[in-house]
């Protein structure tokens, strides 16, 4: 363990039907750098896991999005599964949660469909981006440079395809949640 983020507070984005992998393993990696991480959800209690094609185990939510603050956090991650981010992008609070961290210039790391929630923000536009390929055209006709590779960095806007993607989408996570704030991805 290197500590890079022990300064660093993350908040996890997600509700039930999160896919399992892509949550628990990009947050080993941002612990094993000494970060402080929080799942945040719209409910408290727990939230329930996907595992490809049935429902896995459960996890405790940190705080609800009522009950939390983003200027409190440094970054920002967004696992993907298909009930997760679609549910998360209908849910007002999730999608001012998040666009408040582009406000910021914070990083946001997104993973498989997590991209969904990112679309409703309105700040996709001009960024160059990658996702699960079925979310390709929402994210093109949001205005985002749409590629197929297994991780894209975008001025502190780190995405990838899918769970297979998980070790080099954690590495660039890492990388751009220690750099902070970037200046060139505030939005207005």
């Amino acid at each position: 363990m290197n500590n890079i983020l022990k300064d660093k507070k993350v908040a996890i984005l997600a509700t039930d039907g999160f896919e399992e992998l892509e949550l628990t393993e990009p947050r080993k990696a941002l612990e094993r750098e000494g970060a402080s991480i929080e799942i945040i959800s719209p409910s408290s209690g727990s939230i329930k896991a996907w595992d490809h094609d049935h429902w896995s185990n459960e996890y405790t939510v940190d705080k609800t999005l009522e009950e939390a603050d983003a200027g409190e956090y440094h970054a920002l991650l967004l696992p993907g599964g298909v009930m997760n981010p679609d549910n998360l992008r209908m849910n007002k609070e999730a999608v001012a949660f998040t666009k408040s961290f582009f406000e910021a210039g914070k990083p946001i790391a997104a993973i498989c469909h997590g991209p969904w929630t990112l679309i409703e923000t309105g700040a996709l536009n001009g960024r160059k981006v990658t996702s699960y390929p079925s979310i390709k055209t929402d994210l093109i006709n949001a205005g985002a440079e749409w590629v197929d590779e297994e991780v894209v960095v975008d001025s502190g806007l780190v995405t990838s395809r899918n769970p297979d993607d998980i070790p080099a989408f954690s590495r660039k996570m890492v990388e751009e949640f220690c750099e902070g704030v970037h200046e060139e991805q505030k939005t207005v």
